[in-house]
């Protein structure tokens, strides 16, 4: 974490535009970083999404906050936010803000499962699901929404949706299931899955996160949320899986004739 001494307060001794250790990096300087082009900086800071660099005669400079600030904007691009999105996203965080606080939106942000669709050929496509996917499984899998054809050639390149999807889904599509079944298989989990990460969202939100900011966003409160945010998410997701686990053993038994959820044996037997 940054250092707390001088500066502006909370800003991790940082001047205005200053950064970590009295960072100051030109506009050049400040894209390398962020792995963008000075273009892209120059526009960033044309709409807003920048606080102005601190003038040393006519060179502007950029300090820590300004690159937090950069990659933040990456962060939300990689959740497929539009720039429309990502403008009314960083307009409720302070111009000043310091990077400290931007590193833990960044965190807080960071996509749980980050995957950007690829453009494969017939070949690699196979490599990747781990078997031959023929012209019908394919169509399978575009009624499902993992792959997308490009090509006008069958045997052209496909679009994969979701690369980490793709190994199970042609599993699935491989399976002597009507396409229907599946179908409506997909969007009950994504339904239910959709509403569940919202709920969770908000939950963390309303007990975590707003009590974080509205008790002065104290330095050992964010350090404890930066960790606790590394933590979450592999543990959840373990949580996640077991609970549906559990969850369709219990529909199965209910399922059966005289069938009954064993927890509940055990407390009205206790």
């Amino acid at each position: 974490m940054l250092s707390h001494s001088g500066g502006r307060p909370g800003s991790g001794g940082m001047e205005a535009g200053g950064g970590e250790g009295g960072m100051e990096l030109t506009v050049d300087e400040l894209a390398a970083r962020a792995g963008v082009t000075v273009r892209t900086v120059r526009f960033y800071a044309g709409r807003g999404l920048l606080p102005p660099p601190r003038l040393r005669g006519r060179t502007g400079l950029y300090g820590a906050d300004h690159l937090a600030r950069l990659e933040l904007v990456r962060e939300l691009q990689s959740l497929g936010l539009t720039l429309a999105s990502i403008e009314k996203h960083l307009k409720r965080i302070p111009l000043d803000a310091p990077a400290e606080d931007l590193a833990l939106q960044r965190a807080l942000l960071s996509p749980w499962a980050p995957e950007r669709p690829e453009d494969l050929d017939r070949h690699e496509l196979d490599r990747r699901a781990g078997r031959h996917l023929d012209d019908e499984t394919i169509k399978r899998l575009e009624a499902l929404g993992v792959v997308e054809q490009i090509s006008d050639d069958p045997a052209g390149q496909v679009r994969v949706v979701s690369p980490a999807l793709l190994g199970v889904s042609a599993e699935l599509a491989a399976l002597p299931l009507p396409l229907d079944t599946l179908i409506a298989s997909y969007q009950a989990v994504d339904r239910h899955t959709t509403a569940l990460a919202a709920e969770l969202q908000q939950v963390f939100q309303d007990t975590v996160v707003r009590p974080y900011r509205a008790g002065g966003r104290a330095p050992q409160e964010r350090e404890r949320l930066m960790e606790m945010a590394g933590k979450l998410k592999p543990l959840m997701i373990q949580s996640l899986v077991t609970s549906f686990q559990r969850a369709v053993d219990k529909a199965l038994r209910q399922s059966v004739p005289g069938g009954r959820d064993p927890s509940t044996h055990e407390r009205t037997s206790g």
